[in-house]
């Protein structure tokens, strides 16, 4: 490597951990919602921490207390909570060309994908600086949303409702301000369009969750290969 070549990679590390930072701060932050709402709908500040270190995937931790909160069954709950993570499988096949991760890192890999780590790494122009975003994105924001996590639940009583405090807003911030670049290309922006419109009009008709696997499909019919011809060229 020459010392150009060195210096611009320090360049780059430094911009994506800078990014990494600012995304894992804005989203973390967001455990303090769950925190309390956790707390307001009858778990244990243990439970509300043991959720936030297990499962570690907001929309399924806050569908299962407040399906939970709402009175309903732990297996609605728990079926709410598996549909909204069942996305991070589809991540996982994503990333692991470019993670390459083996044994015990492939297991942390997994734990780390999340919406936010996966739209950082598939945002950068290269492999290296992709996986840098990656895990530099994944165990910022797990440290900081499972901090987050305990202040909340520990301090429900005096935070008040978390939304007033505008951390309702956080992750979807957040995680715009990454897809954004991409909504440029022309195919991306009305893929994101469909999908959106399929997503609010199954909203009233399907349980939590399963509008947002629903228009997943939108993304995978409009980016499915098309088949090659006999010279290997798509037709």
């Amino acid at each position: 490597m020459t010392e150009s070549a060195g210096e611009n990679w320090e360049v780059e590390r430094r911009r994506v951990l800078r990014d990494s930072l600012g995304v894992g701060i804005a989203v973390g932050s967001y455990g303090l919602s769950f925190g309390a709402l956790a707390v307001a709908n009858g778990l244990s500040v243990t439970q509300a921490m043991a959720l936030s270190v297990l499962t570690f995937t907001g929309g399924s931790q806050f569908a299962l207390v407040s399906i939970l909160g709402s009175g309903g069954s732990h297996i609605a709950g728990v079926g709410a909570a598996w549909m909204l993570a069942a996305r991070n499988s589809l991540y996982g096949l994503r990333l692991a060309p470019t993670l390459k991760a083996h044994g015990p890192r492939r297991l942390l890999a997994a734990q780390l994908t999340i919406d936010e780590s996966t739209a950082m790494s598939f945002a950068q122009p290269d492999q290296r600086s992709a996986r840098l975003g990656f895990w530099a994105t994944g165990a910022i924001v797990f440290i900081t949303w499972n901090v987050a996590t305990v202040v909340g639940a520990v301090g429900t009583e005096t935070l008040g409702d978390p939304a007033k405090y505008g951390l309702d807003a956080a992750v979807p911030a957040a995680l715009l301000a990454l897809v954004w670049p991409q909504l440029r290309r022309k195919d991306a922006g009305i893929t994101a369009i469909l999908a959106a419109v399929v997503a609010l009009a199954l909203t009233p008709l399907f349980t939590v969750g399963l509008p947002v696997l629903l228009a997943a499909v939108v993304a995978i019919v409009i980016g499915w290969p098309e088949p090659r011809s006999e010279g290997g060229n798509r037709s």
